[in-house]
């Protein structure tokens, strides 16, 4: 009698399946390094101007490059890196904010340090754009807003927690610091990003060629024209936010840096809210985020005469401002198509774009001697604008359909 022995397979063991919030976090941090970068040059400005030898005007410079950096480095590295898988772009991206930022930390003269800030800037809107897109191949479809709001949510957490500690950092152990932090954080990224976000095949890169049709559709202009008139209100206050509150309201400088955290916690807030309802009704979510940041705008002009009520302005400035921002950068994607990665770093582009509309705007109102006032209202106007382009995505939208 004889028995016939079965052949024995062996299977190599399963990678635990890590959970898609696990993932999507991972990809925040990157976030949290970057809304820190950006942001804490404001506030340790004085610092690098007296070490590298400027005037604080001309030390602007830096954060104007910044932005720049932001504008320029967007659509170039989206359209370079179409056809990488969208998590080694991120990787890559990534491995980019730890360099510049660990070079600006030691910069020894004020030309290199403004070309660092440039290059520093380069990767902001492209890793935001690929981690929306590979953030929203790690869900359903239902919850891809819900995703977009998580990827965002360390951009808005910098507001909180990231640019408060750089800002201390950088008056307690010296400008420098703060960049150091920024470095640990973008290498902490590349780490959670490597071993916590997984490549799925179908977040693969696609082409150059269909990158590049996002830019041939009237829809993704005009979306990105709501963005960047509808945002710039907010940087009209933003940006002078320090001489408001001091001649409005009497707050010594010292204590503006407290309130301004209120901002931060209404723009997190705003996120995740925005990310719900944008799941629910996207159109009206935008619609109704930009109608009524003009009155918070307007109603910002009473509300800095006092510290209480002022925070509760810059909370409702924070809040109102980012619920859209999900949405928005839903519809970049709807709408490009073939080209996800192009449109939605194309966001951060408009985003800066508003930011120079808006400092422009509030700094022209300030120089005619208009008085403190002037910058939120005339800053009110702009999501109005926003609303009307906006308006006429949707009447062409529905033409269409």
């Amino acid at each position: 009698m004889s028995t016939v022995l079965e052949p024995t397979t062996t299977t190599a063991p399963r990678r635990p399946r890590i959970p898609a919030a696990v993932s999507l976090a991972a990809l925040s941090l990157g976030g949290l390094a970057i809304g820190t970068t950006e942001f804490a040059s404001m506030g340790v400005l004085p610092g690098f101007a007296a070490d590298l030898g400027v005037s604080v005007p001309t030390a602007g410079a830096a954060i104007s490059a910044y932005a720049l950096g932001v504008v320029v480095g967007a659509p170039l590295i989206a359209i370079a890196g179409a056809r990488w898988s969208r998590k080694r772009l991120i990787v890559a991206l990534a491995v980019t904010l730890v360099v510049f930022n660990a070079l600006s930390a030691i910069a020894s003269s004020f030309l290199p340090f403004v070309a660092l800030r440039f290059l520093s800037g380069l990767p902001h809107g492209a890793y935001f754009g690929t981690a929306a897109v590979l953030g929203a191949a790690l869900v359903e479809p239902a919850k891809r807003a819900r995703a977009l709001a998580t990827v965002m949510l360390g951009l808005t957490i910098a507001n909180i927690i990231g640019v408060p500690a750089a800002t201390w950092l950088g008056e307690t152990f010296g400008w420098r610091s703060a960049y150091v932090a920024v470095t640990v954080i973008a290498l902490i990224t590349v780490a959670a990003v490597v071993f916590l976000v997984p490549d799925p095949p179908h977040a693969q890169g696609g082409s150059i060629r269909g990158e590049l049709t996002a830019y041939t559709r009237p829809q993704v202009w005009l979306t990105l024209g709501a963005i960047a008139a509808g945002f710039g209100g907010l940087f009209a206050v933003y940006s002078y936010i320090n001489p408001i509150l001091t001649a409005n309201a009497g707050i010594d400088p010292t204590t503006i840096a407290l309130l301004l955290g209120a901002l931060g916690i209404g723009m997190t807030v705003g996120n995740v809210v925005g990310g719900r309802l944008a799941e629910r009704a996207p159109r009206a979510t935008i619609a109704v985020a930009l109608g009524v940041y003009t009155l918070v705008l307007i109603g910002f002009v009473f509300a800095s005469y006092h510290a209480a009520t002022a925070a509760v302005g810059l909370f409702l400035l924070g809040f109102v401002g980012l619920s859209a921002g999900p949405a928005l950068m839903g519809r970049l994607m709807d709408f490009a198509a073939e080209g996800p990665s192009l449109a939605a770093a194309s966001f951060h582009s408009a985003f800066n774009v508003a930011n120079a509309i808006g400092a422009a705007l509030g700094g022209a109102v300030l120089a005619a001697g208009l008085g403190y006032d002037a910058p939120a209202l005339v800053g009110a106007a702009l999501p109005l604008l926003g609303l009307a382009v906006f308006g006429v995505s949707v009447a062409l939208e529905r033409r269409q359909a």
